[in-house]
């Protein structure tokens, strides 16, 4: 399998020196996202694109198999009291999305949390953290989300892991919009906490 080392080179598994506490609490939190998101208000899922496409050069490494192979990809978007918050990548094999991983296409409005975190079998791999540039896969997915109103990529911060399944990867890729920190910040004072100690 070719790698590709320059986009390999973008994801530190180690945060990045410039980043806040409370940037590097939420890009290594581990666990369900959902969960911690639900801590800081009422969060609704809607799906923005569920296809069928060939593997992109930067994502190929990220599930160890070639590029433009056949993947399912699920983009969905999280608001958090109507804000819109995060934005989500998630693609495995196409044969996987009708073998170990078919749940993930018929979750709906469910997070994919709900298949992911109540089987012994699922392994999931370190977070993985960069700063977006405009080549990468999941700033598509904003420009797609966003439209005119996208931020400039270097703006978003986005984490993923990938999970393994009987040798089948599921890989999740987030996205923090800028929106998210302010929500983030407001809910930590709300609860009597100092964000810049998270």
């Amino acid at each position: 399998m070719e790698l590709q080392p320059t986009y390999r080179s973008t994801w530190k598994s180690n945060p990045l020196p410039c980043l806040s506490r409370p940037q590097r609490h939420w890009l290594f939190r581990p666990g369900a996202l959902t969960a911690g998101l639900r801590q800081l208000g009422q969060v609704q899922l809607r799906v923005i694109n569920e296809q069928a496409i060939g593997l992109h050069p930067a994502e190929a490494w990220m599930l160890q198999r070639d590029i433009r192979s056949p993947i399912w990809v699920r983009e969905i978007m999280m608001s958090i009291d109507g804000i819109d918050s995060v934005f989500a990548r998630s693609f495995t094999p196409l044969s996987a999305s009708h073998g170990l991983w078919q749940g993930m296409r018929r979750l709906r409005s469910r997070p994919l949390a709900d298949m992911l975190y109540h089987n012994p079998q699922i392994i999931r791999s370190p977070f993985l953290a960069c700063r977006l540039h405009s080549q990468n896969p999941l700033y598509g997915t904003a420009q797609r989300i966003m439209g005119s109103q996208r931020p400039p990529a270097h703006k978003l911060l986005a984490r993923c892991s990938v999970f393994w399944r009987g040798g089948e990867p599921l890989l999740v890729a987030e996205c923090f919009m800028p929106e998210f920190w302010a929500l983030a910040a407001k809910s930590a004072y709300a609860q009597g906490l100092d964000p810049a100690k998270l």
